[in-house]
């Protein structure tokens, strides 16, 4: 705390400074509670899981196996495309179908990024909806 003792002139002045120790004091006791009142926050989503044992699925769903060669080369099934066209009318099989089969996509490890974001682009503008990446675990090491 500081004191203001007077000026050595003998000058009998009044002191019009603010005492803000007592403002400090209050602000940290509301700082102090403040944070003590706050919930601990947790980091859980709340899901509401069903209960049960899921029904069994009445048929297995058909798979189709896209694979892109380290050259861009496209294999449907096995069999290599000759060109995009038949990729594309193939997709659109797949894709006017009431139940789309589901499309495995496995590119190669060496493949350039081009080739497997045309295939999946074609895919996504022609309407195949149940598309996924198989393979990944080549790219981990």
């Amino acid at each position: 705390m500081a004191m203001n003792v007077g000026s050595a002139s003998g000058d009998d002045e009044v002191m019009v400074d603010i005492n803000t120790t007592p403002l400090i004091d209050v602000m940290l006791v509301l700082l102090i509670m403040l944070i003590i009142t706050i919930p601990i926050q947790t980091h859980a989503v709340k899901m509401n899981m069903p209960i049960g044992n899921p029904p069994p699925l009445l048929k297995q769903p058909t798979v189709v196996k896209l694979d892109v060669d380290f050259d861009g080369t496209v294999y449907w099934n096995g069999q290599a495309l000759t060109d995009r066209q038949t990729l594309e009318s193939r997709l659109i099989e797949v894709a006017t179908q009431p139940d789309q089969p589901e499309v495995h996509l496995r590119p190669n490890k060496l493949v350039k990024y081009e080739h497997v974001a045309a295939v999946l682009a074609a895919a996504q503008r022609l309407g195949v909806t149940k598309i996924g990446m198989v393979g990944n675990e080549q790219f981990m090491n």
